[in-house]
């Protein structure tokens, strides 16, 4: 069992046909053959079922497949970091995060990387935090930003970022003169709120007392859209303080804290801590752990609770 016979029979299991397998690796499909024969007879097993138009994996080959592919990757980050050695941090680098991550949070972040380290070129994958811990954990997405926690035992995390959630209302709401407001009276008025996502999940958890007189009025994707909704006066949101700072300073906006309760958005950096990080990602992950400071825990009291976003 050899290297190039590894990645013969991986080209095959991913295209399901031998002579497709053969064109991708500029092989001759009886060579591509051949080579899964010997692994056939190492292995004492068929490794694929060739009846049917498709050439599928047998149950032997599925394992092999697994086993496989960590020989290839282990063989791609041996010569990434032997190349690596010594050299100034360049090329691509791809982070997962979604979009309000990328305009609150990141900005400064990304800053500092370009400044030390310009040749680095960062790449977003923006979508929601299970979709990233998916390609995180692929190998499609190096890095990941995402809301914590996080119950995965192959990925490093790194605390990035906590903040309190509040209401948001229009300035001229009349909840906008409230010091604080319950959840039961946010409960009186259309609320807009995330279409999907753990925080969608904790708001309904939150609502659930009084869910036979919510009105939902909208459901949106983006942070963003749901600042301008709120703004236009279709109802009120609960939001992160830093996402909300630019329309409370320009007046447009205003938040008001919940009262007998409190909630925290923590978002980590995460990575595989089985997986070589490329030089690139490196540097990224120095930078954010000199520029991040520990979460300051907030302060126990009887009479409030405190959630966070899950």
């Amino acid at each position: 069992m050899d290297y190039d016979q590894l990645t013969s029979f991986l080209e095959v299991a991913k295209l399901q046909s031998f002579s497709r397998a053969a064109e991708k690796i500029y092989r001759t499909q009886p060579a591509i053959s051949a080579q899964v024969r010997l692994l056939e007879q190492e292995c004492g097993e068929r490794l694929f079922d060739r009846s049917g138009k498709k050439v599928l994996l047998t149950p032997a080959g599925e394992i092999l497949q697994r086993y496989a592919q960590q020989i290839v990757q282990l063989h791609s980050d041996a010569l990434q970091a032997v190349a690596e050695l010594n050299q100034t941090p360049r090329g691509k680098l791809m982070i997962g995060a979604n979009e309000a991550t990328c305009l609150y949070v990141l900005p400064k972040t990304f800053a500092r990387v370009k400044e030390l380290y310009p040749l680095v070129q960062i790449s977003i994958y923006r979508n929601f935090s299970h979709k990233i811990l998916q390609k995180v954990h692929e190998g499609a997405v190096e890095i990941g930003i995402v809301t914590l926690p996080l119950a995965a035992g192959n990925m490093e995390v790194i605390p990035l970022f906590r903040d309190e959630i509040q209401v948001v209302v229009p300035v001229n709401h009349p909840l906008a003169k409230s010091r604080s407001v319950t959840v039961e009276e946010v409960a009186n008025y259309p609320l807009i709120l995330p279409k999907m996502g753990r925080t969608r999940v904790v708001f309904d958890r939150l609502l659930r007392d009084h869910r036979d007189h919510v009105q939902i009025s909208m459901e949106l994707a983006s942070v963003e859209t749901i600042k301008k909704f709120v703004g236009a006066g279709l109802g009120v949101s609960l939001i992160s303080r830093t996402y909300a700072q630019p329309e409370v300073a320009a007046g447009l906006l205003k938040l008001v804290p919940l009262g007998g309760v409190k909630l925290y958005r923590e978002l980590g950096l995460i990575y595989r801590r089985d997986r070589y990080l490329s030089l690139p990602a490196k540097v990224f992950i120095e930078v954010v752990r000199e520029s991040t400071k520990a979460p300051t825990p907030a302060s126990n009291s009887a009479a409030k609770a405190q959630i966070a976003i899950r």
